[in-house]
C-alpha cells in the first residue's frame, strides 16, 4: 500500500555529510531512496532544519544549502524522485516515480524577512512550521517556559500560507501559539504528533487540540519517534497504533496521516526502524481496520483534504 510520510529530516544529514552521502543508498539515511521504494513511499516530504546553534545571519544560507543537496543529490541523481511543486502534481505520479516535497520546520532561517520565505515558496516548500522546540521571532515552540503565543510577525506568516496554499504545520507550537494558529490558518497540519492523553510529553497534542484540528479540517500525522509513543521511550508497533486509534475516537479517522520523523530521530520502535519497513506498519493497521480506512491513513486522507482539493 503506498504511503504519503510527511516529515523526514534526510536533507540535514546529507547537509552535515557535505557530499559524503548517496541519497540513493547511503546505509546512514533511513529515508534514503533505496528504502523508500521497499516501504512503498510514494511521497516523502523532506524537512528544511536549521540547528539552533548556527548563528542567526548564517541560517537563512543553511536553508538554502539543504535546498541545495535536494535539488543536486535527491533530484539531480535520482530521475525517479519527482518533485512536488503543486498540490496537483501528486495526482500526476506514474509508477515507479517517488514524489519528494519540500517543507520548513522552524521559520528561524528567514529572521524577519519575509521576502526570504517567498524565496522558500518559490524553491518548493509547501508546508512550514513556524517553530522547532524553541522560540523565534514568530512564535514560541513546545520547548519553550514562557509558552506565549504568535507575535505579529507570526500572524503575518499565517496569511502568508493562506495566500499561497501553503499548509501551516502546528507540531511543534506550544499550546498558545497553537490556539493562535488555529484561529486564522486555513491549511493547518500536525506533520509529526502523537497523542499527548497516551504519552504525556510536550511535542503531543491534547484531546482538545486533537478536535480542534479535526473540526477545522486539518490533519494529524502520527509520528514514529518512541519518546512519544510511550513513556517508558520503547515503542511497538502496536504502541503507535494506539495513537492512530485514539484520534479515531475523537472523530478524526478520516484525518489521519503519518510522519515518521525518520533522519531525525534516535530511537526507533521495533520493526520500524527505516522507511524500508514501513509495510509493517500498514500489516499491523489492516488487523484493526477497514482497508479503506487503512488507505485513508496511509495516503488517501492527506489527497483528500490537500490545498486546493478538500478545503
Amino acid at each position: 500500500m503506498n504511503i504519503i510520510d510527511l516529515h523526514c529530516d534526510a536533507l540535514l544529514k546529507l547537509s552535515e555529510a557535505k557530499g559524503a552521502l548517496r541519497f540513493a543508498d547511503a546505509p546512514e539515511l533511513e529515508t534514503n531512496k533505496t528504502r523508500l521504494q521497499q516501504g512503498k513511499i510514494k511521497v516523502q516530504c523532506f524537512a528544511i532544519f536549521i540547528e539552533p546553534d548556527i548563528h542567526s545571519d548564517q541560517k537563512f544560507q543553511a536553508a538554502l544549502e539543504q535546498v541545495d543537496y535536494f535539488y543536486k543529490e535527491v533530484l539531480g541523481k535520482n530521475p525517479d524522485m519527482v518533485h512536488i511543486k503543486k498540490w496537483s502534481d501528486f495526482d500526476q505520479l506514474k509508477i515507479g516515480q517517488i514524489g519528494a516535497m519540500l517543507t520548513l520546520e522552524g521559520v528561524d532561517a528567514i529572521g524577519n524577512d519575509l521576502t526570504k520565505l517567498y524565496i522558500l515558496y518559490q524553491l518548493g516548500v509547501r508546508s512550514v512550521g513556524l517553530t522547532w522546540n524553541n522560540a523565534n521571532l514568530a512564535a514560541d515552540g513546545a520547548g519553550e517556559p514562557r509558552g506565549a503565543g504568535l507575535t505579529l510577525f507570526g500572524k503575518e506568516i499565517v496569511h502568508f500560507h493562506n495566500e499561497h496554499q501553503i499548509l501551516t504545520d502546528v507540531s511543534h507550537l506550544c499550546e498558545k501559539a497553537f490556539w493562535d494558529v488555529m484561529e486564522i490558518a486555513k491549511y493547518p497540519i500536525a506533520s509529526h504528533s502523537n497523542s499527548k492523553k497516551l504519552c504525556n510529553h510536550p511535542r503531543n497534542l491534547t484531546d482538545e487540540q486533537a478536535a480542534a484540528m479535526f473540526t477545522k479540517g486539518g490533519l494529524i500525522h502520527v509520528v514514529y519517534n518512541p519518546p512519544f509513543i510511550t513513556e517508558s521511550g520503547k515503542a511497538s508497533i502496536p504502541d503507535l497504533v494506539k495513537h492512530i486509534d485514539h484520534f479515531c475516537s475523537l472523530g478524526g479517522v478520516k484525518q489521519i496521516g503519518l510522519g515518521s520523523d525518520f533522519d531525525g530521530i534516535a530511537t526507533f520502535i521495533t520493526d520500524l526502524e527505516n522507511a524500508s519497513k514501513s509495510q509493517n506498519l500498514i500489516n499491523e493497521l489492516l488487523k484493526y481496520y477497514s482497508e479503506e480506512e487503512v488507505r485513508g491513513f496511509a495516503y488517501q486522507n492527506f489527497l483528500d483534504r490537500r490545498p486546493g482539493v478538500g478545503r
